[in-house]
C-alpha cells in the first residue's frame, strides 16, 4: 500500500519507474532474459504471437480447463482455437493429447499450468511446437531444476484478481532466452503507452513478486496440513508429477461424492469453497464443447478450499479438520 500511495502522491500513475522496476525484478527472480509488464494477459499474448510471427489463422492449442480468456483472445487475434482434453487426475494436458491436437491443426501450444502444477514438460517440448506458458497459477513451481516460465519461448504471468499474484490487473510477458528477449524488447519499444502497465498497478505487482518466496513457504505449510487431513477421507487432491515442486495456488480437492452434499456440509461449518475451474473454456462453451470428458468431469468434481497466507493458524486448522471429515 505504501508503494501505491507513493505513486499517487507523486502523481506517477501511468507507465514509468515502477513498471521498469517490476520488469527488472521479474528477470532477476524468475530466471528469464526478458520481461515486460502489459495492461492485460490478452495484450501480452498478442505481443508473444507477434514475436513468434505466427501466421494469422493458425491453430493455437488450448486446454479445455484453461481460463476463458485463452479462447476469446485466440479468436479475437485472428487465430483458430484447437481445444484439447486433460489428464483425469492432474487437470493438465499431456504430450499424447497435444499430438492429437497437432493433427487437428494446432501450430502453437498455449500451455495452461493449472492450479500451480507443471505437466511433463520434456515430453511436450519434444513435439517441437512453439510453447507459450501461462504461469499465472504456477509461478514459483519447478520441475527437474527449471522454473515455471523457462520452458517455452515465452510465458505469461497474469496479475489479475484470480491469479497467484495480483496487481489489480495486468500481466508480465517473459522471454526465457536472449533471442526471444531481443525481439520482445523491440516490440516493447514500439508499443503505445496504453498497452503498458501503469505504475500504480506495477507497484502492487512489485510487492507481490518480492514477497513470493515468503508467501510460498506459508502456503506450503498450510498445504501439508491440508493433505494430511484429506488423506483420512476418500477424496483426493492433485500432486506434482516428476522431480520438482508445485506452486501452492490453492487447495484443490477432487470429490468422490456429489458436490451438493459437500457444499452443504462446508456451508454449515461456515467455510466457502469454489469450483476449481469456474470461468474455464469448458464452462464457457458448455454443451457446445465436443469430447473433453475428463475436463468436463473435473469441472463438476474439483473444488478449491481456502488457502492463502492471511488465513491464519486458527482458520487453517478449522479447514483441515473439515477436510478430514468431508462426507
Amino acid at each position: 500500500m505504501d508503494a501505491v500511495l507513493t505513486c499517487m502522491v507523486a502523481e506517477k500513475i501511468g507507465p514509468g519507474e515502477m513498471n521498469v522496476k517490476l520488469s527488472q525484478l521479474a528477470r532477476e527472480n524468475l530466471g528469464v532474459d526478458g520481461a515486460t509488464a502489459f495492461r492485460s494477459a490478452p495484450i501480452a499474448l498478442s505481443y508473444a504471437l507477434k514475436a513468434l510471427d505466427l501466421a494469422p489463422g493458425s491453430g493455437i492449442i488450448i486446454s479445455a480447463l484453461a481460463p476463458a480468456w485463452h479462447l476469446h483472445s485466440v479468436k479475437n487475434l485472428g487465430y483458430e482455437p484447437v481445444i484439447t482434453d486433460v489428464h483425469p487426475e492432474t487437470g493438465l494436458v499431456t504430450a499424447e493429447l497435444l499430438e492429437d491436437a497437432i493433427r487437428r491443426g494446432g501450430r502453437l501450444i498455449l500451455l495452461h499450468e493449472a492450479l500451480g502444477f507443471l505437466p511433463e514438460m520434456q515430453a511436450i517440448l519434444s513435439l517441437n511446437m512453439p510453447v507459450i506458458e501461462d504461469i499465472s497459477q504456477s509461478v514459483g513451481a519447478n520441475l527437474e531444476g527449471r522454473q515455471a516460465g523457462t520452458f517455452g519461448q515465452f510465458a505469461i504471468l497474469g496479475l489479475e484478481e484470480g491469479d497467484l499474484l495480483t496487481s489489480g490487473g495486468g500481466a508480465l510477458l517473459l522471454a526465457a532466452n536472449k533471442r526471444e528477449a531481443v525481439v520482445q524488447r523491440k516490440l516493447e519499444d514500439e508499443a503505445p503507452s496504453t498497452d503498458i502497465l501503469p505504475d500504480i498497478n506495477s507497484a502492487l505487482g512489485f510487492v507481490q513478486l518480492k514477497e513470493l518466496a515468503r508467501n510460498a513457504e506459508l502456503r506450503r505449510n498450510m498445504a501439508t496440513l491440508y493433505v494430511n487431513s484429506l488423506m483420512q477421507g476418500r477424496h483426493k487432491t492433485m500432486v506434482q508429477m516428476g522431480e520438482g515442486g508445485n506452486a501452492v495456488y490453492s487447495f484443490p480437492v477432487i470429490l468422490s461424492s456429489g458436490l451438493k452434499e459437500v457444499r452443504q456440509y462446508v456451508n454449515r461449518k461456515e467455510i466457502e469453497i469454489a469450483p476449481a475451474f469456474a470461468g474455464s473454456v469448458a464452462e464457457t462453451l458448455g454443451d457446445a464443447l465436443d469430447g473433453c470428458i475428463n475436463a468436463k468431469s473435473l469441472l463438476m468434481r474439483c473444488v478449491l478450499f481456502p488457502l492463502y497466507p492471511r488465513l491464519g493458524g486458527a482458520n487453517s486448522a478449522k479447514v483441515a479438520k473439515i477436510l478430514a471429515t468431508l462426507p
